[in-house]
């Protein structure tokens, strides 16, 4: 059990490192035309694939906390943060924490189901929805926490919440689902087949 938690601590230790490299330095964003994709949801990713919901849980609270943290300049500078802190402080932290948490903690739970068809798979799939469920949860709590601003009502556009919500969506998340999708996968496998994650357990088969 020491061993376990031991090696745990220094593989959640390590994607911190990652994940602050990502969100503090420029590093972590890769510009695409006048577009950019934001590579912060991957350590979240492997961090549900490797230590599962819980693990995934803790590097999105990280994710979080060094989201909010660039709302004030820390790292690269979130227009739409600082924007939100001036606004409302608190519900600037709950809009950029709590959706973090949540995804980390639901793709630790769609690894472990997808694993047990097929590893390989699960890999990108994780990091497919570490980049889609952010997107949702993030673009849900704006509405729901600052949805009756005159700022986020301008964003809207008269649209209503779930099309907003929706058309949120565009080339700039699609590319940070790709990215996602594709890094996860590669990373995921290399070290599994490495035998530097747990190895999942095949469903058991079906009586006749």
């Amino acid at each position: 059990m020491k061993k376990v938690n031991t090696k745990s601590l220094v593989l959640l230790g390590m994607l911190t490192a990652v994940e602050l490299l990502f969100l503090l330095t420029p590093i972590g964003t890769i510009p695409v035309g006048n577009l950019s994709i934001t590579l912060g949801v991957i350590p979240v990713a492997l961090a549900a694939v490797a230590l599962g919901p819980v693990g995934g849980a803790a590097m999105g609270a990280i994710f979080g906390i060094l989201s909010f943290l660039q709302c004030f300049g820390i790292g690269v500078l979130s227009p739409m943060g600082a924007v939100l802190v001036d606004i409302d402080p608190l519900l600037a932290f709950v809009q950029r924490f709590v959706p973090r948490v949540l995804d980390g903690f639901l793709i630790g739970w769609i690894y472990k189901l997808v694993s047990r068809i097929h590893p390989d798979v699960a890999f990108p799939v994780t990091g497919f929805f570490s980049a889609f469920l952010n997107t949702v949860f993030f673009m849900s709590a704006l509405v729901i926490c600052f949805g009756k601003t005159d700022y986020v009502q301008g964003l809207m556009a008269g649209k209503a919440v779930l099309a907003y919500i929706v058309g949120s969506i565009g080339v700039n998340a699609v590319c940070e689902m790709i990215a996602s999708t594709v890094i996860t996968g590669a990373v995921g496998a290399a070290l599994y087949h490495a035998r530097l994650l747990p190895q999942s357990k095949p469903a058991p088969a079906k009586e006749a």
